[in-house]
């Protein structure tokens, strides 16, 4: 057994050999090319195991890729199909001539019964060498066992059923625990549950299966050799164990259902299908007298397990009469029946044979048929060989079964990976709805289909069947690619025209009234599809031109709607005068371009519900651009025309903000032409500042000087500070506004004298009146009377001006006073600066020996020295260099000239004639070097480096000289 799987291997790897030559086949219409480059592996593989026995194989049980087989009467030979190079031989130690009856091992590989002919039952666990008799089984020949899936595990099989050939059944249950010698027994019990009669009496019980549903309920079906029992119910609810004795409590008083048949093998054999391992099983075959009863297994009908039977009759040649088939096994679509020297595959579907393989004689005749559940693999064996059957893409061919069957259903389920499959199995569904007149259908998979486009559309238009060709072309559209624009806009304008031609002809007809609405909303579903949206929008222009061919106004809103085309929408309201609606879908869709565009039609005829409109917009419309529009429509002139504009103006600048010139320069115009009254509050809440104001401040000029409003053009004058001019304009209006404008130039009195002065004049040569020229001198305290009386006819007596005479002379006596009061301050002031200088005179400081310069920490007598009253000692040249830099850049320079000319100069010398004369002679020359010094003296030592403004000075200035930064960062590395 040590090479089971490399020979399997092998044989699938010869099997799988690249055959020459082999011709392509192409399949008609479809598009597709299925190239068969290699030879087509067999569904049913079998390959001879490389196995010599020692002695004869009686009996041989697969499941979960365990196998087990007797040898001889004593000896089991077990095989872990995952290492099948370490089998394991386990002696039975029988003593008597008891030969292997029947072998059973559960779903799990791990629990393994052997029946004896002596009706003994022998115990055997995977994990353990120990062979375990079954004291309480004994006395029962074992012909079937139905093992628990749902509770079974490797250390225990939970409640089981056993069937034996007296027709009983018995509830049991083996656990893998083994203990000492006094230890528990495997058989943890064993009690009857029922008898199986046929018309003879009790039958032996060749197969038991038991299964539960989804639902809880419990399935058993149990077969003997003429017929098949079903036992059906739920378990008793409280109860401890969860075994079946309560489904088989149902059946005490009244049988099961059954089904018999009346030819007799002598025995009967039952297989299942499941797809998974410990999923439901889906079909079952039962092997009798008649043939096979094959059928589905459905948990949830309520009355029996079965369903969709039929039986199956052997093929020929096999039977009871002549060769009797020996044992069956099931697949997803085929019965196996094992015969003594072949093995034969039959169709669930059709009932053919579809392999016949025979056996050589030298391996003796066939003896049973096993499958494994777990991996799908069949075994058969003989007395001296083993021989296993590997299944291979077994459901690669029934989609042509079904499809011959006109299951168009299953044929597309199991050629859903197979392009060129599926393709065929959709055109003939397509064929055969239309031959049967269901052209819809019919359409829908031809669309799938890659059949050829010209030739379907042909045959539906043949037999005028437009509502399916509507239904193929639309299935058609959704299937295109992006790319394929140029068909996307045939198939689109297609599709409309098809639609508006039905629409057209069922339209005149009032019997069809229900269909030409159904219609109606099918199209406008197919203009409104998300699926059909981008080919739409790409087509628009094209169906549109159709629409309007046909005349059909409301879908041609409707679709310009749908394809967000509003400016059609709103053109076609316009040119039909329905003003409010297309101002509607403005409103509607807030679109600014819109707006812009339309604008000027509407504030034509609807003014105020458009300016509303352009109000809730708020800053999303830009008003410049809809100035052309009001001012088309103000030029009417009308009240209410320059009402709107100058309300959406208000509403621009009050509530917006707006700071535009253009719409400030065009709401003044309004307010010049409509709203007199509005326009000074305008101007004054705007301001008075000439960098503030949003409106052009000439054109605000010229505007109110075309019209005569004088008060606005003296606001605009003095926010252009034009203030003579303000005054001019102001005193043709009113006195009290020209003495506004004149106190404007605070700043410059000569000016407000100056303005003050024109208003007086006007007072006295216009308007005659003393009294008024008075109380105007009054106002302004810069005016005297000497200034307004040559403005006095000569007439007028002095009488008129004694007050303002008099108030003048006050006014100059005190001025007088204040001058000698501010003299003789000056004058103690002076007194008081030559007293602190005589004080001064005298201050002297003292000098210690041990004194140091402040800046260079040496001793200050050394050299010549300065010494400050705030205490600071520093050398002459020290405190140089400590100034220069902090002075400005023309005292440097002056520094620098005086440094050269006292160290030109001559040094005095004491007592000598000739050195006065010379000092004498460089006074008349120039500055003496006492005057040098004195100069020097009043730049450096004017004040203290530390305590003087120089040191405030130096507060922002850095430690290190920029321009020698680097250097001295560069020394510290």
């Amino acid at each position: 057994m040590a090479t089971i799987l490399d020979e399997y291997e092998d044989s699938l790897s010869r099997s799988a050999v690249l055959q020459p030559g082999c011709p392509s086949v192409g399949i008609p219409h479809s598009g597709y090319v299925n190239a068969q480059l290699e030879k087509e592996v067999p569904i049913f593989t079998k390959q001879r195991i490389d196995f010599t026995p020692s002695e004869r194989i009686t009996s041989l049980v697969v499941s979960c890729n365990q196998l087990c087989m007797s040898l001889g009467k004593d000896t089991l030979l077990r095989i872990d199909l995952g290492k099948a190079n370490e089998p394991n031989h386990v002696e039975l130690g029988r003593k008597d001539d008891a030969r292997v009856h029947k072998m059973f091992l559960d779903h799990t590989g791990s629990h393994l019964l052997i029946a004896l002919s002596s009706t003994e039952v022998l115990y055997v666990n995977r994990n353990g060498q120990k062979v375990r008799p079954l004291a309480r089984w004994k006395g029962q020949l074992v012909e079937s066992v139905g093992w628990n899936k749902a509770l079974g595990t490797e250390s225990s099989t939970g409640p089981i059923l056993v069937g034996t050939a007296q027709g009983q059944i018995f509830e049991a249950e083996l656990s893998a625990s083994e203990g000492g010698l006094f230890g528990p027994a495997p058989d943890l019990y064993f009690r009857p549950l029922y008898t199986l009669n046929e018309e003879g009496g009790p039958a032996p019980v060749c197969s038991l299966e038991a299964e539960r549903g989804p639902d809880g309920r419990g399935f058993v079906i149990a077969t003997t050799r003429q017929r098949l029992f079903q036992f059906i119910g739920r378990p008793v609810e409280g109860a401890e164990t969860q075994g079946f004795s309560g489904l088989f409590a149902a059946y005490t008083d009244h049988p099961p259902p059954f089904r018999e048949f009346p030819s007799n093998l002598g025995y009967s054999e039952l297989a299942f299908y499941t797809p998974k391992l410990r999923s439901a099983p889906r079909a079952f075959a039962w092997m009798m007298g008649d043939g096979v009863l094959y059928g589905a297994l459905d948990c949830g009908r309520p009355d029996s397990l079965l369903s969709e039977e039929r039986v199956w009759e052997y093929p020929e040649g096999v039977g009871p009469g002549a060769s009797p088939p020996l044992a069956i096994v099931l697949t997803q679509f085929h019965f196996l029946l094992l015969l003594a020297d072949r093995v034969e595959a039959v169709c669930t579907l059709t009932g053919q044979v579809v392999l016949r393989d025979h056996f050589l004689e030298k391996f003796g005749p066939l003896r049973h048929m096993v499958k494994d559940s777990a991996t799908g693999q069949l075994w058969a064996y003989t007395e001296r060989a083993v021989f296993r059957y590997h299944v291979q893409r077994e459901a690669r061919d029934v989609w042509r079964t079904y499809l011959d069957m006109n299951r168009f259903d299953l044929a597309k389920e199991y050629c859903r990976e197979r392009p060129d499959c599926l393709d065929t199995v959709l055109a003939r569904e397509a064929e055969f709805c239309f031959r049967q007149r269901r052209y819809l259908e019919s359409a829908r998979c031809y669309a799938l289909t890659q059949s050829y486009f010209e030739e379907i559309a042909l045959k539906f238009l043949e037999a005028r069947q437009e509502e399916a060709l509507a239904e193929f072309l639309q299935r058609k559209l959704a299937s295109l690619k992006p790319s394929e624009r140029t068909q996307a806009t045939l198939l689109t304008t297609w599709l409309t025209e098809l639609y508006l031609s039905r629409l057209g002809a069922l339209q005149g007809d009032p019997d069809a009234l229900g269909l030409y609405r159904e219609t109606r909303e099918r199209f406008r579903a197919f203009l409104s599809s998300p699926r059909h949206k981008e080919w739409l929008f790409a087509s628009r222009a094209s169906i549109h031109e159709l629409l309007a061919s046909h005349g059909d106004t409301e879908h041609m809103v409707h679709f310009a709607v749908i394809m967000q085309d509003y400016e059609r929408v709103v053109a076609y309201h316009c040119q039909h005068e329905a003003y409010e609606e297309a101002l509607a879908v403005l409103a509607r869709h807030r679109d600014p371009q819109l707006f812009y565009k339309f604008s000027p039609v509407l504030i034509r005829h609807i003014p105020r519900q458009l300016v509303d409109a352009w109000i809730e917009m708020g800053s999303r419309l830009d008003a410049r651009q809809l100035i052309p529009a009001l001012v088309n429509y103000s030029q009417g002139g009308e009240t209410q025309q320059v009402s709107q504009a100058i309300r959406y103006m208000e509403f621009c600048v009050n509530v917006l903000g707006e700071t535009e010139q253009a719409i400030h320069n065009y709401l003044l115009s309004l307010y010049a032409r409509g709203q007199p009254a509005s326009l000074l509050a305008y101007l004054e809440q705007a301001g008075a500042s000439p960098h503030r104001v949003h409106y052009d401040l000439k054109y605000a000029l010229r505007l109110c000087a075309e019209h005569g409003h004088h008060r606005a053009c003296v606001h605009v004058y003095k926010v252009l500070e034009l203030y003579e001019e303000a005054v001019d304009l102001a005193l043709q209006v009113d006195v009290d506004l020209a003495k506004q404008c004149a106190d404007l130039p605070e700043e410059d009195e000569e000016l407000r004298k100056k303005l003050w002065l024109k208003i007086a004049r006007h007072v006295v040569q216009e308007e005659e009146d003393v009294q008024t020229a008075m109380a105007c001198l009054a106002s302004c305290p810069l005016l005297k009377i000497e200034d307004v009386l040559p403005f006095f006819p000569d007439f007028v007596t002095i009488d008129h001006f004694k007050e303002a005479i008099c108030s003048s002379l006050k006014a100059y006596n005190h001025h007088i006073q204040e001058l000698q009061r501010e003299m003789e301050e000056a004058t103690a002031s002076a007194q008081r600066i030559r007293r602190d200088l005589q004080e001064l005179r005298g201050r002297y400081g003292t000098v210690e020996p041990q004194d140091k310069c402040a800046t260079c920490d040496f001793p200050l007598l050394n050299r010549p020295f300065y010494l400050f009253l705030c205490g600071h000692m520093f050398h002459a040249d020290c405190l140089l260099q400590a100034v220069r830099p902090g002075l400005p850049a023309y005292k440097q320079a002056r520094l620098e000239e005086l440094q050269r000319k006292l160290g030109a100069a001559v040094p005095p010398a004491k007592g000598s004639a000739r050195a006065k004369e010379a000092e004498a002679g460089a006074a008349a020359v120039g500055p003496s070097r006492e005057q040098l010094k004195a100069d020097l003296d009043e730049l450096v030592a004017a004040e203290c480096v530390y305590c003087g403004e120089l040191m405030i000075r130096s507060i922002d200035r850095p430690f290190i000289d920029p321009q020698r930064y680097e250097e001295e960062h560069l020394s510290w590395l």
